[in-house]
Protein backbone atom coordinates (compact mmCIF):
# COMPACT_ATOMS: atom_id res chain seq x y z
CA UNK A 1 0.00 0.00 0.00
CA UNK A 2 1.45 3.29 -1.08
CA UNK A 3 0.90 6.40 1.00
CA UNK A 4 -0.50 9.49 -0.55
CA UNK A 5 1.93 12.45 -0.09
CA UNK A 6 -1.00 14.74 0.76
CA UNK A 7 -1.84 12.57 3.80
CA UNK A 8 1.76 12.82 5.01
CA UNK A 9 1.80 16.60 4.55
CA UNK A 10 -1.54 17.00 6.33
CA UNK A 11 -0.31 14.86 9.23
CA UNK A 12 2.81 17.02 9.54
CA UNK A 13 0.70 20.20 9.50
CA UNK A 14 -1.58 18.83 12.24
CA UNK A 15 1.44 17.94 14.41
CA UNK A 16 2.97 21.38 13.81
CA UNK A 17 -0.27 23.17 14.78
CA UNK A 18 -0.56 21.01 17.92
CA UNK A 19 3.04 21.87 18.88
CA UNK A 20 2.43 25.59 18.38
CA UNK A 21 -0.75 25.36 20.46
CA UNK A 22 1.06 23.58 23.32
CA UNK A 23 3.90 26.13 23.28
CA UNK A 24 1.39 29.00 23.37
CA UNK A 25 -0.60 27.39 26.21
CA UNK A 26 2.54 26.82 28.29
CA UNK A 27 3.83 30.36 27.78
CA UNK A 28 0.51 32.02 28.71
CA UNK A 29 -0.44 29.72 31.60
CA UNK A 30 2.10 31.30 33.96
CA UNK A 31 2.92 27.97 35.61
CA UNK A 32 6.23 29.07 37.09
CA UNK A 33 6.82 29.05 40.83
CA UNK A 34 6.91 32.54 42.33
CA UNK A 35 10.14 33.46 44.14
CA UNK A 36 9.78 35.62 47.22
CA UNK A 37 9.03 35.55 50.93
CA UNK A 38 7.12 32.87 52.84
CA UNK A 39 3.88 33.27 54.82
CA UNK A 40 1.57 30.76 56.52
CA UNK A 41 -2.18 30.66 57.09
CA UNK A 42 -4.31 28.09 58.95
CA UNK A 43 -7.79 27.10 57.74
CA UNK A 44 -10.48 24.76 59.07
CA UNK A 45 -10.81 23.32 55.52
CA UNK A 46 -8.36 23.47 52.63
CA UNK A 47 -11.22 23.38 50.09
CA UNK A 48 -9.40 21.87 47.11
CA UNK A 49 -6.39 24.14 47.49
CA UNK A 50 -3.15 22.39 46.54
CA UNK A 51 0.53 23.09 46.06
CA UNK A 52 0.95 25.27 42.98
CA UNK A 53 -2.42 27.04 43.35
CA UNK A 54 -2.41 30.79 42.78
CA UNK A 55 -2.39 33.44 45.49
CA UNK A 56 -4.26 36.50 44.19
CA UNK A 57 -5.15 40.04 45.14
CA UNK A 58 -7.94 41.62 43.06
CA UNK A 59 -7.63 38.74 40.58
CA UNK A 60 -3.89 39.34 39.99
CA UNK A 61 -1.48 36.50 40.76
CA UNK A 62 1.01 37.64 43.39
CA UNK A 63 2.21 34.27 44.65
CA UNK A 64 1.72 30.53 44.85
CA UNK A 65 0.81 27.94 47.44
CA UNK A 66 4.09 26.18 48.22
CA UNK A 67 2.77 23.37 50.40
CA UNK A 68 0.13 22.40 52.91
CA UNK A 69 0.06 20.17 55.94
CA UNK A 70 -2.19 19.17 58.81
CA UNK A 71 -1.45 20.69 62.22
CA UNK A 72 -1.34 17.74 64.63
CA UNK A 73 -2.72 19.66 67.61
CA UNK A 74 -5.41 21.92 66.10
CA UNK A 75 -6.24 19.69 63.10
CA UNK A 76 -6.26 22.73 60.85
CA UNK A 77 -4.89 22.87 57.31
CA UNK A 78 -1.70 24.94 57.45
CA UNK A 79 -0.89 26.47 54.06
CA UNK A 80 2.58 27.79 53.18
CA UNK A 81 2.56 30.64 50.65
CA UNK A 82 5.29 32.22 48.59
CA UNK A 83 4.58 35.90 47.89
CA UNK A 84 6.34 38.04 45.28
CA UNK A 85 8.90 40.37 46.95
CA UNK A 86 7.41 43.45 45.27
CA UNK A 87 4.13 42.93 47.15
CA UNK A 88 4.21 43.94 50.82
CA UNK A 89 1.16 42.86 52.83
CA UNK A 90 -0.19 44.57 55.98
CA UNK A 91 -0.45 42.41 59.12
CA UNK A 92 -4.27 42.64 59.05
CA UNK A 93 -4.56 41.06 55.58
CA UNK A 94 -7.50 38.65 55.29
CA UNK A 95 -6.98 35.30 53.54
CA UNK A 96 -9.79 33.19 52.10
CA UNK A 97 -10.05 30.24 49.74
CA UNK A 98 -12.02 31.01 46.60
CA UNK A 99 -13.07 29.02 43.56
CA UNK A 100 -12.57 29.79 39.87
CA UNK A 101 -16.21 28.96 39.11
CA UNK A 102 -18.09 25.67 39.24
CA UNK A 103 -15.50 23.65 37.34
CA UNK A 104 -12.41 25.72 38.07
CA UNK A 105 -9.78 25.09 40.68
CA UNK A 106 -9.32 26.84 44.00
CA UNK A 107 -6.99 29.72 44.76
CA UNK A 108 -6.06 31.76 47.81
CA UNK A 109 -7.61 35.23 47.80
CA UNK A 110 -5.95 37.96 49.86
CA UNK A 111 -7.60 41.21 50.90
CA UNK A 112 -4.97 43.64 52.21
CA UNK A 113 -5.85 45.48 55.39
CA UNK A 114 -5.02 49.02 56.48
CA UNK A 115 -2.35 48.42 59.15
CA UNK A 116 0.97 50.22 58.84
CA UNK A 117 3.00 47.19 59.96
CA UNK A 118 3.87 44.74 57.18
CA UNK A 119 4.19 40.96 57.30
CA UNK A 120 7.76 39.73 57.25
CA UNK A 121 9.26 36.55 55.81
CA UNK A 122 7.98 33.65 57.92
CA UNK A 123 4.96 35.64 59.14
CA UNK A 124 1.48 34.29 59.69
CA UNK A 125 -1.83 35.50 58.27
CA UNK A 126 -4.04 35.51 61.37
CA UNK A 127 -7.26 36.74 59.77
CA UNK A 128 -8.77 33.95 57.68
CA UNK A 129 -12.21 33.18 56.31
CA UNK A 130 -12.88 29.47 56.25
CA UNK A 131 -13.82 27.83 52.98
CA UNK A 132 -17.48 27.07 52.31
CA UNK A 133 -17.98 24.56 49.54
CA UNK A 134 -20.95 24.53 47.21
CA UNK A 135 -22.21 21.46 49.06
CA UNK A 136 -22.09 23.34 52.38
CA UNK A 137 -24.08 26.25 50.93
CA UNK A 138 -26.70 23.97 49.35
CA UNK A 139 -27.03 22.13 52.68
CA UNK A 140 -27.63 25.41 54.51
CA UNK A 141 -30.29 26.45 52.00
CA UNK A 142 -32.06 23.09 52.30
CA UNK A 143 -31.90 23.32 56.10
CA UNK A 144 -33.41 26.81 56.07
CA UNK A 145 -36.11 25.80 53.58
CA UNK A 146 -37.19 22.76 55.61
CA UNK A 147 -37.39 24.57 58.94
CA UNK A 148 -40.86 25.26 60.29
CA UNK A 149 -42.18 28.80 59.93
CA UNK A 150 -42.20 31.21 62.85
CA UNK A 151 -44.25 30.07 65.84
CA UNK A 152 -47.79 31.46 66.14
CA UNK A 153 -48.21 34.44 68.50
CA UNK A 154 -49.46 33.62 71.99
CA UNK A 155 -53.17 34.20 72.70
CA UNK A 156 -53.95 37.83 73.41
CA UNK A 157 -50.80 39.14 71.70
CA UNK A 158 -51.10 42.21 69.50
CA UNK A 159 -51.15 41.07 65.84
CA UNK A 160 -51.37 44.45 64.15
CA UNK A 161 -55.16 44.49 63.60
CA UNK A 162 -57.60 46.39 65.81
CA UNK A 163 -59.43 44.27 68.40
CA UNK A 164 -62.82 44.92 66.72
CA UNK A 165 -61.62 43.60 63.33
CA UNK A 166 -60.30 45.50 60.32
CA UNK A 167 -61.23 49.17 60.10
CA UNK A 168 -64.50 49.87 58.28
CA UNK A 169 -65.86 46.31 58.53
CA UNK A 170 -69.31 45.83 60.01
CA UNK A 171 -69.56 43.90 63.24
Amino acid sequence: MGRNPIETIMGAVVLLVAGVFLAFAYSTADLRQVEGYQLTAAFAKAGGLKAGSDVRISGIKIGTVSSQRLDGTTYQAVVLLTISPEVRLPVDTVASIASDGLLGGSYLKLEPGTARDMLQDGGKLTKVRNYQSLEDLVGQIIFLATQDGPPPPPPGAHTGTPPNGPAGSPQ
